[in-house]
Formats: C-alpha cells, structure tokens, sequence
C-alpha cells in the first residue's frame, strides 16, 4: 500500500504542479469557453481579478505538498476545495458537461484513495 500510495501522491502532486506551471507561466493558451455560456460569464467575472492566478498558485503549493509524503496530508488540505470547486463548476457551471473528463476522473481516485490510505490521520480531526 506504501508504494501505491507512493505513486498516487507523484501523480496527483504533478497534475496539479503542471496544470498551475502552465497557467502562471502562459505555456498554453486555455481555449476560450462558447461565446454568451454561463462558463464564458464565470470566466469574464474571475479572470481580471487575479483570482485564478491566486488558485494556480495554491495548485503548484498543493501539488508540491502532496509529493512529500510527509506533508502529503497538507497538500490535500490545500487541494480539496480546489478539487470540489472543479467539480462544482463542472456540474453547476457547465451543466455536467467535461464531468466524466478523464482527467477529472484520474485527479477525484487519486485523492480519494489517498484519504483512504490516511483515513485514520483524519478521522483523529473528527475525535476529541
């Protein structure tokens, strides 16, 4: 189990370092969600506020908190409501739509199974 979840914090640890690396640094240019969509509206209205800057930034920490296993814990905490938020807007935003993303599938198994590997660290949060 150490080695899976070894290899399961690398995976998550590294989408998130590389998806937030190649916002902050415009590597790719994200194509534009359909003209006059409820994604294209979302997007207007964070875009020029620096708040995604500020969420890619949190990814990159994240992500790079997850790699440690030591600090792996952390990096999930710092995770979780970016992953919620993936699939709120997903589900609320785009209307399901990218919902069954490969991608977004991969990144919710990985953290899932990494709680579950650390289960008991968060269940000690939930008991006094």
């Amino acid at each position: 189990m150490k080695i899976a979840s070894l290899i399961a914090g690398g995976l998550l640890g590294l989408l998130f370092i590389m998806s937030g690396v190649v916002v902050l640094l415009n590597l790719v240019e994200a194509p534009p969600p359909p003209e006059g969509s409820a994604a294209a509206s979302f997007m207007a209205a964070f875009a020029p506020t620096g708040y995604l800057t500020f969420v890619k930034v949190l990814e990159v920490i994240g992500g790079l908190l997850v790699l440690i296993p030591r600090t792996r814990n952390l990096g999930l905490l710092v995770l979780g409501p970016i992953i919620v938020n993936i699939l709120a807007f997903h589900t609320f935003v785009t209307q399901g739509e990218g919902l069954l993303n490969p991608m977004i599938i991969g990144i919710c198994l990985l953290a899932l199974f990494l709680l579950w590997v650390e289960r008991k660290a968060w269940a000690a949060l939930l008991h006094r």
